[in-house]
């Protein structure tokens, strides 16, 4: 199999998983993610939310829209990178994951992350800077550095939906999509 069927059997067993019943029983839709099999970058977010849900795609409201638009300024057209969530479903109202969703979850993040085997994972906000990372740090300590994941270099930054709500925070997330330039600049040199 290649890596397209492989992550395709996956987002099969994503659809069927009823562990957090909760979520199981209000989502619409599950959201695997989606993107290039042979990403060098992966960008992983909290949650789905209501438009994601609908839709079965991660980031495609207004976040996702700002999302896309970052991942465009880094010089990335959205369809070279892949994009996953940590929980595949909606969170009701979108609250934060709770700790057991996202052990329930984690799995299927971490064979997305075997197949796709990317050489730099950005966490998008302090939920996926956390799960990923395994630490309790604020994003605001993890952001400034280049972290180490199955091998992947790791760059944290804010959530897109923190920036629409905080536009001043623009620029830092920036600094990080420029560390993230930096190391893929290094690598080419």
């Amino acid at each position: 199999m290649n890596k397209l069927e492989m992550l395709t059997a996956l987002s099969e067993k994503i659809a069927d998983c009823n562990k957090c019943q909760e979520l199981a029983c209000s989502r619409k839709k599950t959201v695997p993610g989606e993107g290039n099999p042979n990403a060098d970058v992966v960008f992983v977010g909290e949650a789905p939310g209501e438009n994601e849900d609908e839709q079965g795609r991660p980031f495609v409201g207004k976040a996702g829209q700002l999302l896309r638009n970052i991942i465009t300024a880094v010089g990335f057209s959205p369809e070279q990178a892949f994009i996953a969530n940590i929980l595949k479903c909606r969170p009701p109202n979108n609250r934060t994951p709770k700790e057991s969703e996202t052990v329930n979850c984690r799995p299927f993040l971490d064979l997305q992350l075997k197949i796709i085997k990317p050489k730099y994972i950005v966490c998008l906000g302090t939920v996926a800077a956390q799960n990923i990372l395994a630490t309790n740090e604020a994003i605001s300590h993890l952001r400034g550095r280049v972290h180490v994941y199955n091998g992947s270099k790791v760059i944290c930054t804010f959530h897109p939906s923190y920036l629409l709500r905080n536009p001043s925070a623009k620029q830092d997330a920036w600094e990080d999509m420029k560390l993230l330039l930096s190391l893929i600049n290094e690598e080419t040199k």
